[in-house]
């Protein structure tokens, strides 16, 4: 069994409009945040890609905000209304977060921005050109330490992903498996970047990835 982690770096300062978790009271960049909505049939929905209709209600990416925000009936009193709340909404939310990621790294990899592959992964670090490390998590640690020991010789800081099983990033890329892979420098890296940050702090750190 692998316990899914990550190394990023904190989040950057404010680059655009702010709102408020609606259980912490932070008022944040809203990249930070989750976006959530409420259907027509009165039910909560994530919102990961900002683009569903109706007004958002906004939350810290963390499963202890979540869990808050269901316990004490936060939603219904944001929308001044009553949501009904699914009884998997911390892992529907994270499900929802896990597609946004994975779509925006096969975005990234048609753009060819990724590298995949130990030796392309290699390469890559080699000469400088990484803004972002992804490793499955059901990869040889061995193989991973190789890789972030190279990062570390060769740049100052690559934050690294480990959230994902080889064949999640494999079919990301359009093959069968893919255990490390670069995002090279760019603006897709950055998104990545922010959406792995947000699926981190909502992973459920009770419960392991094989």
């Amino acid at each position: 069994m692998h316990q899914a982690h990550s190394h990023l770096p904190a989040d950057q300062a404010s680059r655009g409009p702010r709102r408020r978790c609606i259980a912490s009271g932070e008022v944040r960049d809203k990249n930070d945040l989750l976006r959530f909505v409420v259907d027509p049939g009165g039910g909560l929905v994530p919102d990961p890609a900002g683009r569903l209709p109706g007004r958002g209600l906004w939350l810290s990416p963390r499963r202890d905000m979540l869990e808050k925000a269901c316990a004490r009936n936060l939603f219904a009193k944001a929308a001044k209304a009553a949501v009904r709340l699914p009884e998997d909404l911390p892992e529907r939310t994270e499900r929802a977060l896990r597609r946004r990621f994975l779509e925006l790294l096969g975005l990234a990899n048609r753009a060819g921005q990724v590298a995949a592959g130990f030796q392309k992964v290699k390469d890559r670090l080699a000469a400088g050109e990484a803004e972002l490390l992804v490793h499955a998590v059901d990869g040889a640690e061995d193989g991973r330490r190789k890789i972030v020991g190279l990062a570390k010789a060769r740049l100052s800081a690559v934050p690294v992903v480990c959230l994902f099983t080889a064949a999640e990033l494999g079919r990301a890329l359009g093959r069968d498996n893919a255990v490390h892979l670069v995002v090279l420098p760019g603006g897709l890296a950055e998104r990545l970047m922010a959406e792995a940050r947000r699926l981190d702090g909502l992973v459920d750190r009770r419960a392991s990835v094989s």
